[in-house]
């Protein structure tokens, strides 16, 4: 048996050799005069070693102490050597266990993956609302009441849509939480009902044909961003997709707008045929921007977009109000109407929409199968459009809803 005296005495032999202790523990020295203390074990009938430490700085006192929990590791299933690689690798995410610190990572990575920085605002925006209440607590230590109380905070202001959000991304703090081993489950699970259900509202959208002439009217006579106004009813991409309309992403020989990944909901590049109505309207830009880097440049910046919301402030100065319209209306406007039609294929439009096929393999067969009905599409679009400007009576497919005369 290994006694502190044994132990002094046979280092200072100064020769190399293994000193047993009993129970696998036992102080290995080199022929350099270096000092380990070694353990064998047997775990699953293989036999292994683990290191507990150099002599004299981890004394005999609590080499035993580490023997003793390796015994109580084995006994309950684990594997101290792959136990205590693990706990290698997640330590330093130990110290760094409040909500606030996991919910900085999570964020972190969202932007590894790509996320856009307007999402990240987002995103950082909403879990502000919790920082005060449970910033500072240990996440494994967070109750479902006092996440419950962090979403009565957002709800006691009317915000119910607000509170149903952040309670879904601090559900995904804590499983990343759990994922890194800070965390034995997420809490936001148990608030289900336990919150107020916001009502479904759809952004406004003006989906009659007869308002949708009084509209493209409108802008034709507004005096303020004429150009991305004019041109949104045409492309019908999500705002700021519009606003941050590059030259560069334009080939004018094709006829082709292509949306790089990262600026696009879905992050996959997305293909938008120009018609010679977007065309003109392009052309009459150069003279606006320059072929600076960007279409709809800020007022006074010559290397920023338009502000996100330049659009809805236009639209809420030419007298229409949130409740009629807004800048996404624009998409629900030309799906409603396009799929009104009944020319189309569903497909079409929802490719031309920017909505994904969550099938790879589908997704490609659908991107080749439609990319020419897309095209003829857009064009039968733009002037339709220009029928419904001038007032001109419209016909629809006798397989939807009943025709619409437009009042001349």
């Amino acid at each position: 048996m290994l006694t502190d005296m044994a132990v002094r005495k046979a280092v200072a032999k100064e020769k190399p050799y293994k000193m047993s202790g009993g129970g696998g523990l036992y102080l290995l020295v080199t022929k350099a005069g270096q000092r380990y203390w070694r353990m064998d074990y047997r775990f699953a009938g293989k036999r292994s070693t683990i290191a507990l430490g150099v002599y004299p700085t981890v004394s005999l006192a609590e080499v035993r102490l580490k023997r003793r929990e390796i015994k109580q590791q084995i006994a309950e299933g684990f594997d101290p050597a792959a136990k205590r690689k693990i706990d290698k690798i997640t330590g330093p995410l130990a110290n760094a266990n409040t909500f606030k610190a996991v919910a900085e990572e999570w964020l972190e990575k969202a932007e590894r993956e790509g996320r856009a920085k307007v999402t990240l605002r987002k995103l950082r925006w909403l879990l502000n609302f919790a920082h005060p209440i449970i910033g500072l607590r240990k996440i494994s230590d967070i109750k479902a009441p006092e996440l419950l109380a962090v979403l009565r905070t957002v709800e006691k202001r009317g915000h119910y849509e607000t509170a149903r959000r952040l309670r879904s991304r601090c559900g995904q703090v804590f499983r990343y939480a759990i994922a890194t081993g800070r965390a034995d489950r997420d809490v936001s699970v148990d608030l289900r009902g336990a919150i107020t259900v916001p009502k479904v509202t759809h952004r406004a959208a003006i989906i009659d044909p007869k308002e949708a002439g009084v509209f493209l009217r409108a802008i034709d006579a507004y005096s303020g961003y004429p150009s991305a106004l004019r041109m949104a009813p045409h492309v019908f991409v999500r705002p700021g997709e519009l606003r941050q309309a590059e030259w560069s992403e334009i080939d004018f020989e094709k006829s082709i707008w292509t949306i790089p990944a990262e600026k696009t909901k879905m992050r996959k590049p997305h293909r938008v045929p120009l018609t010679r109505q977007v065309l003109v309207i392009i052309d009459e830009l150069r003279e606006v921007s320059g072929f600076r880097r960007f279409l709809f440049r800020a007022q006074g910046k010559r290397d920023r977009p338009m502000c996100e919301n330049t659009i809805n402030l236009a639209l809420r100065r030419m007298g229409f109000d949130g409740k009629t319209m807004t800048a996404h209306g624009f998409r629900a406007m030309a799906s409603t109407l396009l799929n009104e039609q009944g020319r189309w294929n569903p497909d079409a439009i929802a490719r031309q929409l920017g909505h994904a096929e969550r099938d790879d393999v589908r997704r490609a067969y659908a991107r080749r199968k439609h990319w020419e009905e897309r095209i003829e599409m857009m064009r039968s679009w733009s002037d339709y459009l220009d029928q419904l400007r001038s007032g001109a009576k419209i016909l629809h497919g006798q397989f939807r809803k009943p025709q619409y005369a437009l009042a001349k």
